[in-house]
């Protein structure tokens, strides 16, 4: 945590080389989604999510210690996280939805989160979480308007795609539970040693699925097809497994290790930003109207969530100081 200032008492704000970890972060993450349609060209989905984890795995798991948390922790943590939410992330890029799109619905696992807490934890969800979460369904109600009514009678996404974004979603919400009932439970908790342990975990189910599911999955025991497999495959798995999850989780658990979780989520948001822009300009996607309106309430469900209770704690202390001078 931050140390608090003199003059205030509060922890003070970001510092320069922290604001720049932070938007580096931003840019990572948003240009995720594209390095996922790169890799796509090149691999199925379950081939891209064996070769990301492979890459973020090693060589980390030999030089990171296992994480002081119950390996069930682990286990669920990279089954949801890796091969729930980026198996339907891959597949539902693949069968029919844009990165730009995908970067802005996947933030859709902040109202899924807390739903399974709701559930799983009992935590009772506030007042700006009710409302984003209102919010949030208008702004699916548009994405759904978009499938059946589309502008111009074509669109770069389908329902299936749709889909299984938010069960990406869902899936990533259910490893932010799993994370913090470890959290919870194990005082010796390392987020990044966490994340190195359980990015071992989906590798073998997406080999495994690959091998099933994949009808030209023989072909890889061929060293051609190795060697035929362009420079921009081999990037985006190295983008997605060393820079977009081992990068990107290192900076942003130490940005948590040294200040509030409300000081460092707002910068979040701009992940869709980034995304958007880059869909768009990298791989010439287009918005429909309705698209752009869920895409709007959306981002403002995300703003309630993420600046309400600062607001809330505001006016209540406006209040309270107010109630207080009138004696």
């Amino acid at each position: 945590m931050n140390a608090p200032t003199p003059a205030t008492g509060r922890p003070a704000g970001l510092s320069a080389r922290d604001l720049a970890a932070a938007l580096v972060v931003v840019v990572l993450w948003g240009l995720n989604f594209v390095a996922m349609k790169w890799g796509l060209r090149s691999f199925t989905p379950f081939q891209l999510g064996a070769a990301r984890y492979l890459c973020a795995a090693l060589p980390l798991v030999l030089l990171v210690r296992p994480p002081r948390v119950p390996w069930q922790a682990v286990v669920l943590f990279g089954l949801f996280q890796g091969l729930g939410q980026f198996g339907f992330l891959f597949w539902g890029l693949r069968v029919g939805m844009t990165a730009s799109l995908a970067s802005v619905l996947l933030q859709t696992q902040v109202f899924f989160t807390a739903l399974w807490a709701f559930v799983l934890l009992r935590e009772r969800p506030g007042v700006p979480l009710r409302i984003g979460m209102g919010l949030a369904a208008l702004g699916l109600g548009c994405f759904a308007m978009g499938q059946i009514a589309p502008a111009g009678g074509a669109v770069a996404t389908t329902a299936a795609g749709l889909l299984l974004t938010l069960c990406a979603a869902a899936s990533w919400a259910a490893s932010n539970v799993v994370a913090r009932r470890a959290q919870q439970q194990a005082p010796g908790y390392d987020p990044l040693a966490f994340v190195v342990w359980s990015s071992a975990v989906p590798v073998l189910p997406f080999v495994l699925l690959a091998g099933w599911l994949d009808p030209d999955a023989a072909r890889w025991t061929q060293a051609s097809t190795w060697a035929a497999v362009p420079w921009l495959g081999w990037a985006s798995v190295a983008y997605l497994g060393w820079v977009a999850t081992i990068a990107g989780y290192a900076l942003w658990t130490g940005l948590l290790t040294r200040h509030p979780a409300n000081r460092v989520a707002p910068f979040s948001l701009g992940v869709p930003v980034v995304g958007l822009l880059a869909g768009m300009g990298l791989l010439g996607e287009t918005v429909s109207a309705w698209q752009w309106a869920g895409i709007g309430w959306v981002v403002a469900a995300l703003l309630c969530v993420t600046l309400g209770p600062r607001w809330t704690g505001f006016w209540a202390a406006r209040a309270d100081k107010s109630s207080t001078s009138s004696y």
